[in-house]
């Protein structure tokens, strides 16, 4: 692919590579800036490679210690952005400052982030994007970079479950597992959980509702939520998963009350509900998108337009 070759020679060109992801990261932000990490410096052990952004919460088994570096780091370096569809989104937003950006992602396309963007929504996950890169420029792998790749793209997957799983996919799944990727310790530390976690998810099973047309969803509260200034975001991801195998539910949505306001996530396995996304100020992927709205008023506003579609045919 042409662009992958034009981002390699940026790679090649830059000493300085400074890695930024979307904040509040989940498993395909972490695993693509982890996976590029570990590539560039195991093809390129000579540059000087950062990793920046806030702490990722939701995954207390991956050891990383993120960079914290002065502004001048940018003068003369290039920063590479993954998995981030908006420019809002970017944990650190000092990538402006560098000579010269890239980007890697699978969301769908709504503005031009990076000097050299490279855009793909039709993969299952930015790792995956990564992974290609990597086999196309037949850059070398290592366990670290297969392992930190495949975490991103089985999360973002559900497990190669999702509709945006395909042959490709599993195609790339297998150039990561040519490395010695210790697959039960990966999956025990993904999905293990400590029992009062599962006592606590079927607490929330009880919460869930619906609409005139078959829309599920959870609204939790900012005073229900466990202490924690980044407790909305991680709450919302995972709340939304709770209503996703409910026989006759087509869309379904998690509301989340936080510091700045509702974090909404939004899901389907028939419907686009993207544009209802982006409506509110948010974006993501046709069957999978996320917004944050001001108050409940608004959040109930947008419930209608996600029950108004479903009671319309899928397109």
């Amino acid at each position: 692919m042409k662009k992958f070759k034009e981002a390699l020679k940026l790679v090649k060109k830059y000493h300085r590579i400074i890695i930024h992801r979307h904040a509040h990261p989940d498993g395909d932000a972490l695993g693509s800036q982890m996976g590029l990490y570990h590539l560039i410096k195991d093809n390129f052990p000579e540059k000087e490679v950062y990793m920046v952004g806030d702490v990722a919460t939701r995954f207390p088994f991956v050891e990383v210690q993120f960079d914290e570096i002065p502004d001048d780091y940018y003068k003369g370096a290039l920063a590479v952005i993954l998995d981030c569809g908006s420019s809002r989104l970017i944990c650190d937003e000092r990538y402006k400052l560098a000579e010269k950006t890239l980007r890697f992602d699978h969301h769908i396309y709504c503005e031009q982030i990076a000097d050299l963007d490279i855009v793909e929504s039709s993969y299952e996950s930015a790792c995956g994007v990564v992974t290609m890169f990597a086999k196309c420029c037949k850059l070398k792998l290592s366990p670290a970079s297969a392992t930190s790749l495949y975490m991103g793209m089985v999360t973002d997957s559900g497990r190669f479950s999702f509709d945006s799983t395909t042959a490709r996919t599993f195609e790339l799944a297998a150039f990561l597992l040519s490395q010695p990727i210790d697959l039960n310790t990966l999956y025990y530390n993904l999905y293990a959980e400590d029992f009062p976690e599962i006592i606590q998810r079927a607490d929330n099973m009880h919460k869930i509702q619906f609409t005139p047309n078959n829309v599920a969803y959870i609204y939790t509260a900012k005073e229900d939520l466990p202490e924690g200034s980044d407790a909305a975001p991680v709450v919302s991801s995972g709340l939304v998963s709770l209503m996703r195998d409910i026989k006759g539910v087509f869309i379904w949505v998690n509301f989340t009350e936080g510091d700045d306001g509702v974090h909404v996530e939004l899901r389907s396995n028939r419907y686009n509900i993207n544009p209802i996304a982006v409506k509110y100020g948010g974006g993501g992927h046709k069957k999978a998108s996320g917004c944050t709205v001001p108050d409940k008023e608004t959040a109930m506003e947008l419930l209608k337009d996600l029950d108004a579609l479903s009671a319309s045919e899928p397109v």
